[in-house]
């Protein structure tokens, strides 16, 4: 990380101050600057800017003269655009001017604009100011002692506590003081030098403080016990020969076939579902689950099948049936 002295009100040095390098050491992207910069002050405008059309304009009902026969250019109204007095055509209307811009940006634009500060040594760093009451004579004289009078815009980041400095320095030419919350990119670029206290210098944040705030918040599991996993109910609706699923869903030991309790059916192992089929009881034998009520897999399905052809066949055959008596009558 850089370093910078430290100094005095009255110029000497006091120390050196540690600058962050992801707030005053990366490269300055000066794109996403430009684009910020460009929101920032568009948001400034105040969009209230109007012009009046050829409708807003007062009179111009009647055609000025007939439509031929005069020599002169037709006209249907003395208040079209051409005419003095006339409308404006295609003039500002109030709009608002200010634009979405991400906070990643924003604070990628700052870190830029400090960074290209600290790069050419515009970034000081003073001890702190110690004003007894806002006085602009003082404040004079300590960018006098700074060596910052002839060093043009210069912009001042001071802490809330320094109230009394920031009254002090507002009224003096070419001097700019911002609270530490309120430091944008626009200002930092149109200054020439930036002076920080040591209270207001910026420090970025570990990027993990939020995850280490998010654990610290969350409770802690409990550890999980190795006692065997407890049977469920389904070991006592469904005989002897059922089991439930263990506590990772696998098969217990010697059960097989797998049962689902919804639609009371049961898959076998090579089965065409059984692979895809959770198993909410495990049997020990196909006829193990049959006793306990259920069906195998695709089983059903045949039966009712073959019952809708039995009705079909019938009803085709009843049909039958009555074209001939009706044909005999």
């Amino acid at each position: 990380m850089a370093s910078v002295d430290v100094t005095t009100v009255a110029g000497k040095k006091a120390g050196t101050a540690t600058l962050d390098d992801e707030i005053f050491g990366i490269e300055p992207n000066l794109h996403v600057m430009h684009q910020v910069v460009t929101a920032q002050l568009a948001a400034r405008r105040a969009g209230t800017h109007s012009t009046k059309t050829r409708a807003e304009r007062r009179g111009g009902g009647a055609k000025p003269w007939r439509q031929k026969g005069t020599g002169r250019a037709r006209q249907g109204s003395i208040r079209s655009p051409q005419w003095r007095g006339g409308g404006i055509a295609h003039g500002p209307k109030p709009r608002d001017y200010s634009q979405k811009t991400p906070k990643k940006m924003i604070k990628l634009a700052l870190r830029s604009a400090l960074s290209d500060r600290a790069a050419d040594g515009k970034v000081l760093v003073v001890e702190g100011f110690e004003f007894d009451a806002p006085k602009t004579s003082a404040a004079v004289k300590v960018i006098n002692d700074l060596g910052l009078a002839n060093e043009g815009r210069v912009l001042f980041v001071l802490d809330e506590s320094d109230a009394n400095a920031a009254l002090s320095f507002r009224n003096i030419p070419n001097v700019h003081v911002l609270p530490t919350g309120e430091l944008n990119a626009y200002d930092v670029l149109v200054s020439d030098t930036v002076v920080f206290t040591q209270g207001a210098l910026p420090v970025a944040e570990p990027h993990s403080r939020k995850k280490d705030v998010a654990k610290a918040d969350k409770p802690a599991k409990a550890a999980p016990q190795d006692a065997a996993p407890a049977e469920t109910s389904a070991d006592a609706d469904f005989g002897p020969d059922s089991h439930a699923p263990l506590a990772d869903g696998s098969m217990p030991e010697g059960f097989p076939v797998k049962g689902n309790a919804d639609s009371m059916k049961f898959h076998q192992t090579g089965g065409r579902w059984y692979e895809t089929t959770v198993a909410e009881v495990w049997f020990t034998t196909a006829e193990a689950a049959s006793a306990a009520g259920f069906v195998e897999a695709g089983t059903k399905a045949d039966a009712s099948a073959s019952e809708e052809d039995a009705a079909a066949s019938t009803t085709e055959a009843g049909l039958d049936a009555s074209s001939a008596s009706e044909e005999e009558e």
